[in-house]
């Protein structure tokens, strides 16, 4: 008499695969909570764009490395400077705002005025840093 065996099977348990993709679910949902951007939002103009501005259109202002703003060579503190651009903004809609900064100049400084640039939602508006100094 033969008595047969049963041939052993390998092991069949999937519940390792669950956990992993349980726990890659989990992962990603955690990463993409952290996935946060914070800064400015800015329409850039295209790379080969061309705007052309009128003179009447410019408002410079300049930031010197003590962190006063000055508008046409005269000293302003940023409530005036915010008054200004909002009453230019009001009769020239195509109002361009240049800030000339000191290399020297706080940062602060410089993120306060392009907050009240966002805040008076001014279209165009662009800062360089001052050279040779």
């Amino acid at each position: 008499m033969t008595i047969s065996r049963r041939k052993k099977r390998g092991y069949d348990d999937n519940s390792a695969l669950s956990d992993l993709a349980f726990l890659l679910i989990i992962y990603f949902i955690v990463i993409a909570g952290f996935n946060v951007n914070k800064g400015f939002l800015l329409n850039l103009p295209a790379k080969d764009s061309v705007r052309l501005i009128l003179k009447d259109d410019l408002m410079r202002f300049e930031l010197n490395d003590t962190g006063k703003l000055f508008l046409m060579g005269e000293e302003i503190d940023i409530q005036d400077a915010e008054k200004k651009i909002g009453a230019a903004i009001a009769y020239q809609p195509n109002l361009a705002v240049v800030l000339l900064v000191d290399p020297r100049t706080h940062w602060q400084d410089v993120v306060t005025f392009v907050e009240l640039a966002q805040r008076l939602e001014v279209e165009s508006f662009s800062f360089k840093i001052k050279e040779g100094t």
